[in-house]
């Protein structure tokens, strides 16, 4: 998309949210109390012998995602797409010299994406492109027959999660955000020790995105900063949270929301913008008003009284961390260091060799079998080729995705209503049940 499109839609998502308080839910939810098709929690898409897959964006994520893809044996690249051409050619020639098919390129224009996913001979579009594209895309690529899948987050107004949701349920095509953090190895290990009850019963967990990204938001793309400043022009025109499924996506599984719980309702706040203006003053650099707030804290509570902590700023000289905390009747993880305590001495964490034994005795299946090949692919210690294994082994395989539409609804709508929170002064705000009351049957989601 032309940074000029992409502007003029995001100020016109800032405008409807700051007009009059913000939307209400009953606007947001009205037209969607019917459902257009049938359910997808545990949907089976008949099995095929090998994905073939369209990659849209081929920038930061998209060149990740090519090699990675690339060594599957049960996926095919066959179809590129990118707004500059050399992009493509780039990742064309490398799939050539790595002896897989010429893929089908497509470059230059600002709607010839819409041409890939009208491509016959493809199952599977993924989009790796800024987060405006991601709803408009994968709706059209559900719209051709084709399976779809993005980058997080996956929509950024509740309206368009409504949208991703009803345009699976009516094409019965698959649908699932590309949240590696799901794949992480000490992700897994908590989601391990959860499923066997060795925490108890769980009460609380936090989640967060907490990365300086202050040289990429205001750094051109030729010095590591983001196509258009994409990413800054967000920071200017919004506040609450707008990458909250890093940190929330994990702790989402450990609860089993959606399948046996939902998340009911929110309060969100924001610190006032400090960062960012400061940075940019400090390398002299003109700077429009930012409105995104450097930390932003929200409050979620689910049907069954749980809580979960969302974190996010991106402005602020801290460590990386996820949080990545579960809490229950018998014990804690808490990661950023991975510590772990469980009773009768969770007064304190256990030691190092205590640790490494109860880790060695729960590590997740996923990993047991497939770490050592994950961590020599690389992609954020390994986690980013598991999601991708584990995509396209369902696909294959006539199997439910491990993340479906709801999750990707009900993660990302965070986007719209923390904002609509924090400027409403950190009222409480409802969150929809996209599943249409689906989660109190739906079973469990096994990775």
């Amino acid at each position: 998309m032309k940074r000029r499109t992409f502007l003029k839609q995001a100020l016109s998502v800032s405008g409807a949210l700051a007009a009059g308080g913000c939307i209400s839910l009953p606007e947001m939810n009205s037209g969607y109390v019917d459902r257009k098709g049938k359910s997808m929690a545990g949907f089976r898409a008949p099995p095929m012998e090998k994905v073939r897959i369209g990659v849209i964006g081929l920038g930061h994520r998209g060149s990740g995602a090519i090699p990675r893809l690339a060594m599957l044996p049960n996926a095919e690249i066959l179809a590129l797409c990118d707004l500059i051409e050399d992009r493509v050619a780039r990742q064309a020639k490398f799939l050539t010299e790595k002896g897989r098919p010429q893929p089908k390129c497509y470059a230059g224009s600002a709607e010839i994406w819409k041409t890939l996913c009208e491509q016959p001979d493809l199952d599977l579009i993924y989009i790796c492109t800024p987060w405006l594209c991601h709803t408009p895309m994968a709706v059209h690529a559900m719209q051709c027959g084709k399976h779809a899948v993005t980058e997080v987050p996956a929509a950024v107004t509740v309206e368009q999660c409504w949208q991703l949701v009803d345009t699976s349920e009516s094409t019965r095509k698959h649908f699932m955000m590309l949240e590696n953090c799901c794949y992480g190895e000490n992700e897994l290990f908590a989601l391990n020790l959860c499923r066997k009850g060795i925490l108890g019963e769980l009460v609380h967990g936090e989640g967060a995105y907490i990365h300086d990204l202050r040289a990429s938001k205001w750094n051109a793309e030729q010095t590591g900063g983001y196509q258009g400043q994409w990413r800054l022009a967000w920071s200017q025109q919004h506040t609450g949270n707008p990458y909250p499924t890093h940190g929330l996506g994990p702790v989402c599984r450990y609860l089993d929301i959606n399948r046996g719980d939902r998340m009911m309702t929110l309060t969100s706040m924001s610190s006032d913008p400090v960062g960012l203006a400061r940075y940019a003053a400090n390398k002299q650099i003109k700077a429009t008003p930012i409105r995104q707030g450097d930390m932003n804290c929200t409050l979620i509570r689910t049907y069954r009284g749980r809580t979960i902590l969302v974190q996010h700023d991106t402005t602020s000289p801290r460590p990386y961390s996820r949080l990545n905390l579960i809490s229950g009747t018998k014990g804690c993880v808490a990661d950023y260091p991975l510590r772990v305590a469980l009773e009768p001495n969770a007064h304190q964490w256990m030691s190092a060799e205590e640790l490494a034994k109860l880790k060695a005795a729960h590590a997740h299946p996923l990993w047991q079998k497939q770490g050592e090949l994950a961590r020599k692919q690389g992609g954020h210690g390994g986690m980013d080729f598991l999601m991708d294994y584990r995509l396209c082994h369902c696909l294959t395989q006539g199997l439910p995705l491990d993340m479906d539409v709801y999750d990707a609804a009900s993660w990302s709508c965070l986007v719209e209503l923390t904002e609509t929170s924090v400027l409403k002064g950190g009222t409480k705000v409802d969150i929809p049940d996209f599943t249409r009351r689906g989660w109190i049957t739906a079973a469990r989601s096994e990775v």
